[in-house]
């Protein structure tokens, strides 16, 4: 029974709809209001009665998760078809009709579909893109309508553009792809043949040989020997034909391909023409006596079994190989140390080969032996080049650099020698104060001062300026190396000069003509011989100790009862003067160095104290002179490097930070101020800079004789500090072993 339609009887069709729009059904179109159409749907975008819609794209399943757009979700994404189509060809004489086999592509982002023909060879006709990608419409009378997925299944026909395709099968994905939206797949279907193109085929299948070329794999041996070459050296004795000699050649086997190069060995003036190559590479034969004739040598051999002028001729594959030509040729396995090769009547023997070549062998075939072969007598010595005596120009180099070539260079210098010694932290001049040997009262008593340049053994003299000696000072002698005396000047052999080791304290030297006599040392002079003992034999404590303890007994003895005289008091102390007169009148053979590097070895030397306020005042004289007024700069740097804020820094900043400055200061004093100033580790920098600021903080003025105290450069400064005392109690115990009656020298005063 229907319920009457009244309200409330009926369901509201309104509910839970939510847009209620209407559609715009009028355009205007050059300012006049025209219908737009009628596939404008209603009120709310539902359809009006009796109105359908064409769908535009295909309906993809839903996945799972967000809603992408098809040109996202299915970019790159193609359905594959395999196809055919038959073609009617009807001027032609030997087909009727042709078979062509295509692709048909199907894009699911967008609906287009592509048809590609494969190309196949010498078919005559164009191939390749039959279609375009493009939306196809479907036959009339649905052509207002596209094709879309839903239309695609195997064993079926389409008609794409007036052109009917029959669909055969489809790849793995498209299977997969449409049997997921619900597609029930038909079973693949056959493309039946082609007469003409089978006809083809069997015409190009009777062309082809029934038993097919031998192939022989060269590959393998290929990439695992390219750019792998063993090297030989070879000879080639010619000396049976006239005017034949013996050729050194070099043999190259690659191992690539079993080829062989040899090239010949040209020496210098041997009168032959540098020609490229002995033999150019190829596989070299055995037994082979001449050349053979192009075609001669073939891979296979042909029998000709019919032959006819009137009729084509007939051949043949041989089989057998009854003619065919079989050569052997040289393998790795004929190359070795003392065998010969066969090059086309030429007998070569190997002599020697490379470490490749003999770590090949060694791997390979095991073979241990490699003795070159001996053709030759070894080259004979060549006469010694003598020297021509020395000219008189120049130095004894430069002479002989004239003799060498025709354009003379400058001799060749120690240039390790000079960048060893020629450096701010090391010692690099050796300073020794001296005076002539003579009779004249006038020269006895100057005084000189030597410099000897370690980085090239030059010499330089000074004489100290004196008042009231009516002898001006200054240079003496300029730098440059010094001969030896007694030598013959023009000579065939270099002359000697004096080096380092000659020059110690009593030596006597012979310089520009007069003798002088070695007095003393500096300071820095004898501690630098003393660090290099092996260099310095008279410095070499150990040698001199070795001599005092080869002395007789009964020396000994003298020795120890002259010390203990010479200390009443019993303080293990002597004065070196004493110690002096006693080693010199023994007679033991040692030299005034020896005596005086002894006693400085057993010896207590004090240094006086530097007094601060001194230091500061030859600091503030060097610096004026120097016009350093840069204290303002380095006071920022101190403070940017004072991370910490507390006024001190490390010695090691502080003497980094005036050695960028510049400071010209003598690096005792630095030294001997920064120590000053220092609380362990740190320097004080602020009260550093304030002691030598000349400019704010003016200090008294100095004596020359006190600056010179701190300049350890300087010219007068070869006297070092005099040993006064020397603790004969350890040097009796060291050299000859006696016990010691005196009480520790140690704990005694020295004066």
């Amino acid at each position: 029974m229907e319920l009457p339609f009244l309200p409330g009887n009926s369901p509201n069709k309104q509910l839970g709809k939510e847009r209620f729009h209407k559609s715009q059904h009028f355009e205007y179109y050059n300012q006049l209001p025209m219908l737009a159409g009628s596939e404008r749907p209603g009120i709310g975008g539902e359809p009006l009665v009796g109105q359908t819609f064409k769908p535009k794209y295909s309906v993809y399943p839903k996945g799972l998760g967000r809603e992408l757009p098809s040109w996202i979700a299915f970019d790159k994404q193609a359905l594959c078809f395999e196809a055919f189509f038959q073609e009617a060809v009807p001027e032609a004489q030997a087909e009727t009709y042709r078979i062509r086999r295509c692709n048909i592509y199907f894009f699911m982002e967008d609906d287009t579909i592509q048809v590609v023909e494969p190309e196949y060879k010498n078919s005559g006709i164009p191939q390749g893109t039959l279609l375009h990608r493009q939306r196809v419409p479907l036959p009339a009378p649905n052509d207002d309508q596209f094709y879309h997925v839903y239309h695609f299944n195997i064993n079926q026909q389409m008609v794409l553009y007036s052109r009917t395709y029959t669909v055969t099968n489809c790849d793995s994905f498209t299977q997969n792809f449409l049997a997921k939206l619900g597609v029930r797949l038909n079973n693949p279907a056959s493309v039946p043949d082609d007469p003409y193109s089978k006809q083809r085929e069997e015409i190009e299948k009777s062309m082809k040989p029934l038993r097919p070329y031998e192939r022989r794999d060269t590959l393998k041996q290929f990439l695992d020997h390219d750019r792998e070459v063993l090297c030989f050296n070879c000879l080639w004795d010619d000396t049976e034909n006239m005017f034949g000699d013996q050729r050194e050649l070099q043999l190259h086997y690659y191992l690539a391909d079993d080829t062989v190069e040899i090239l010949e060995v040209i020496t210098p003036n041997s009168g032959r023409d540098n020609v490229p190559k002995f033999l150019r590479r190829s596989k070299l034969p055995k037994r082979s006596a001449q050349m053979k004739l192009p075609g001669q040598i073939t891979d296979r051999t042909v029998l000709n079994v019919f032959a006819s002028t009137n009729q084509e001729k007939r051949y043949m594959l041989d089989s057998l190989k009854t003619g065919a030509v079989h050569d052997e040729f040289y393998e790795d396995c004929d190359l070795t140390l003392g065998s010969e090769v066969n090059v086309w009547g030429r007998r070569v023997i190997i002599t020697d080969c490379d470490n490749f070549t003999k770590n090949y062998y060694r791997s390979k075939y095991g073979i241990e032996d490699f003795a070159p072969v001996v053709y030759k007598s070894p080259p004979a010595p060549k006469p010694p080049r003598k020297m021509p005596p020395y000219t008189g120009f120049g130095s004894e180099e430069d002479s002989l650099s004239s003799c060498q070539g025709l354009l003379p260079k400058p001799p060749q210098k120690d240039f390790h020698k000079f960048m060893k010694h020629d450096r701010c932290d090391v010692i690099s001049v050796l300073i020794f104060r001296a005076k002539m040997v003579t009779t004249d009262p006038v020269d006895r008593d100057r005084v000189f001062i030597i410099y000897f340049y370690l980085c090239d053994d030059t010499i330089c003299v000074f004489e100290q300026p004196q008042k009231n000696s009516g002898v001006l000072g200054g240079k003496f002698l300029q730098r440059g190396r010094v001969k030896k005396p007694g030598q013959e000047l023009f000579k065939i052999e270099f002359s000697e000069y004096l080096k380092a080791q000659d020059l110690y304290v009593g030596a006597t030297l012979c310089l520009s003509g007069n003798h002088f006599q070695v007095l003393d040392a500096g300071e820095c002079t004898l501690i630098y011989m003393e660090q290099h003992a092996e260099e310095f034999p008279k410095a070499n404590v150990g040698n001199i100790l070795s001599k005092l303890r080869s002395i007789p007994e009964e020396k000994q003895s003298e020795i120890r009862s002259f010390l203990t005289l010479n200390d009443p008091s019993n303080t293990g102390f002597i004065s070196y003067e004493s110690f002096r007169g006693l080693l010199t009148g023994l007679g033991c053979g040692l030299s005034e160095h020896e005596v005086l590097v002894l006693g400085r070895s057993f010896s207590e030397r004090e240094q006086p104290a530097a007094d601060v306020g001194l230091m500061l005042a030859v600091a503030q004289d060097l610096l004026k002179k120097n016009h350093f007024e840069e204290f303002a700069d380095m006071d920022r740097t101190f403070t940017y490097r004072d991370q910490h804020k507390t006024g001190r820094l490390s010695i090691k900043e502080t003497r980094a930070i005036c050695k960028a400055f510049h400071l010209p200061l003598p690096e005792k004093l630095l030294g001997g101020l920064l120590s000053k100033f220092a609380d362990g580790d740190e320097v004080d920098y602020h009260a550093f800079l304030a002691g030598i600021n000349w400019v704010e903080h003016l200090a008294a003025p100095v004596m020359p004789e006190d600056a010179l105290k701190f300049d350890v450069n300087s010219r007068s400064g070869a006297g070092g500090a005099a040993v006064k005392h020397v603790n004969y109690p350890s040097l009796l115990k060291d050299v000859f072993s006696f016990p010691s009656n005196s009480a520790d020298p140690t704990t005694s005063t020295t004066t």
